[in-house]
């Protein structure tokens, strides 16, 4: 038996550390094993079997389901940290620091997530159906570098920090997101499917790309570039017909996906029609530290 359903019996009183609770590390253990594994509430170590309920059943590949009240989910943090592989569903929200650190197989979140949702991302799928809070793909506190690889889907909005310091991957953002997205960015692709609730968007962008989908907010940009932004004097009709073919790949993925969130299918549509799109408006920047970063205007 390879699958394993969690089921929260309470909500905690503090919040639980789930770190280590993984697909392929419970692949191999019975259920009683399971149930004494040690996990992080609050200060102290309790057994996993003192919170969930377990229960076993086949799967091809390593499969974790997690049910419980979404609040009571809410409060459950670093889930998924360090997944290497296997598949891992999230029926309800998430705390802190899903899919941290990260580098491989696919962790679904089907509704909303806190602050430091795939940080230090390096492999892998992780999909939020819904919110994210701060620091979303950014570096783990105290450490240099952000996002590294991988692909972070995101159906709603994200939290100010979004992508800061990301080095490598793709990280999709449906809806708006806050201030400081895509600061200090180094390398990849972010794309922005809302506007932005605040300022510094770009704030220290060394290099990567940067599209924002939405038309209003393409149009601002356009009119008026952010400080430390410059209108590109050549187009890139190459690299972008690259890009959004790609790009138009990930959209018709997302569309056939299984239970499609409301977020998704929009994006989907928006996705697709990128290809048949001239090469769109650029801005090149941030020039205050001499960064070659550049945003892409999609019009259409």
């Amino acid at each position: 038996m390879k699958g394993h359903r969690l089921d929260l019996k309470a909500v905690p009183a503090l919040r639980l550390d789930l770190r280590g609770v993984l697909p392929m590390a419970l692949a191999a253990l019975s259920p009683d094993e399971i149930a004494h594994l040690p996990v992080g509430h609050g200060r102290s170590l309790q057994a996993l079997g003192d919170w969930f309920r377990i229960e076993p059943f086949e799967a091809d590949a390593p499969t974790l389901h997690l049910h419980g009240d979404a609040a009571a989910l809410a409060r459950c943090d670093h889930i998924g940290e360090g997944m290497g592989g296997g598949l891992l569903m999230v029926h309800g929200d998430a705390g802190d620091h899903v899919g941290s650190g990260m580098g491989g197989g696919e962790l679904r979140v089907l509704g909303s997530a806190r602050d430091l949702a795939g940080c230090e991302l390096a492999g892998g799928l992780l999909r939020i159906d819904g919110d994210v809070g701060a620091a979303c793909g950014s570096p783990r506190p105290g450490q240099l570098d952000g996002m590294r690889g991988g692909l972070l889907l995101v159906g709603g909005s994200a939290g100010e920090r979004l992508a800061d310091r990301m080095r490598r991957g793709t990280l999709i953002v449906a809806g708006d997101v806050g201030e400081h997205a895509a600061s200090r960015l180094v390398a990849g692709t972010l794309v922005i499917g809302g506007a932005l609730r605040g300022r510094h968007a770009g704030w220290g962008q060394r290099r990567g790309s940067v599209i924002w989908l939405d038309a209003d907010q393409a149009g601002r940009w356009q009119d008026s570039p952010p400080t430390g932004y410059v209108a590109a004097q050549a187009d890139a009709p190459v690299a972008w017909a690259l890009l959004a073919r790609d790009l138009r790949r990930l959209g018709a993925e997302v569309a056939a996906s299984a239970d499609v969130a409301p977020g998704w299918s929009t994006l989907a549509a928006r996705l697709a029609a990128l290809p048949s799109l001239p090469a769109p408006p650029r801005l090149l920047g941030d020039i205050g530290v001499d960064g070659r970063g550049e945003w892409l205007l999609p019009s259409g």
